[in-house]
């Protein structure tokens, strides 16, 4: 599987940028599949619910399912986080992966930077960066800067880059 990344600050805009890059990349015919991670606790079952109350009574795992989605939710009770590579091995079989956080995994990854946050770059710490997709120009950069608001240029990029590899 090709397994491209995202890298930024909160509120950067990573999410915002894999969401329109999703639709462009399955109108070329390739199954895309997203890992997230969160650095903060999340939950995705609601108080009350019956897999809500199946894992507070202590389940590991539920797996719900109907006839459009299914979901497994594994609880890690104290076990370490599952590695990038161990939750790669998880997901089916799939075109391109997108990876949204992982800061420091060792796969190549886009730097999504959004002046208005304040936050230093991360690409001169970050040997994974291979652009940066930016709403401000950046004269400095050894990188290639890619316009954040040029979704099309930016999936463009990512095939080129893969391709290549």
């Amino acid at each position: 599987m090709n397994v491209f990344g995202f890298a930024g600050w909160s509120g950067a805009g990573k999410t915002t940028l894999v969401e329109k890059l999703i639709p462009l990349f399955t109108r070329r015919g390739l199954s895309v599949s997203v890992i997230k991670h969160a650095h903060h606790g999340f939950d995705l079952d609601k108080p009350g619910k019956d897999s809500w109350r199946h894992r507070k009574a202590g389940a590991t795992q539920v797996l719900m399912l109907s006839n459009d989605r299914w979901v497994l939710m594994h609880e890690l009770r104290g076990a370490p986080e599952p590695t990038l590579e161990e939750q790669l091995r998880v997901l089916q079989p799939t075109d391109l992966v997108l990876i949204e956080g992982y800061k420091a995994a060792a796969v190549p990854k886009i730097e999504v930077h959004r002046a208005v946050n304040g936050k230093p770059l991360l690409y001169p710490d970050n040997p994974h960066i291979v652009a940066v997709a930016s709403d401000v120009p950046l004269p400095d950069s050894p990188l290639p800067r890619l316009d954040l608001d040029d979704t099309p240029a930016v999936a463009a990029f990512i095939l080129d880059y893969l391709e290549c590899r």
